[in-house]
């Protein structure tokens, strides 16, 4: 696991370049997730009045394939940062191979279900 700061620190902690690529991929999500979730809460909460936020107008504005994938990367990238951030978690606190191949295991796959279930139900609207 690398706890650098810097790009050349990191490369020279990481044991492989899938490490060094997650390092660099959490950096660069954080910066998109932010920007991504500023954009939406403004266009949701400060753009449109409050009169106007109905369920009506938020299936308006999903009926354009722009915004479901502007949410769908929002989602996408949320749940992937947040996994790879857990990971790093369980890989701190759960010490034995066995406990965290099953920890890891079932928290990817509530991972992938939440993904799922969050892509189909952006998609049927």
């Amino acid at each position: 696991m690398i706890r650098a700061r810097t790009f050349t620190d990191a490369r020279a902690q990481s044991h492989n370049n899938a490490e060094l690529n997650w390092w660099i991929f959490m950096r660069i999500s954080g910066l998109i997730l932010v920007f991504l979730v500023l954009g939406h809460i403004y266009m949701t909460f400060i753009q449109v009045s409050e009169a106007d936020a109905t369920f009506d107008a938020v299936v308006a504005k999903l009926s354009n394939p722009a915004w479901k994938f502007y949410d769908w990367m929002i989602l996408f990238l949320a749940l992937l940062h947040g996994a790879n951030g857990a990971r790093y978690s369980i890989e701190d606190y759960i010490r034995s191979r066995p406990g965290r191949a099953w920890v890891k295991g079932l928290f990817y796959t509530v991972v992938a279900l939440v993904f799922a279930f969050g892509t189909i139900g952006l998609l049927s609207i």
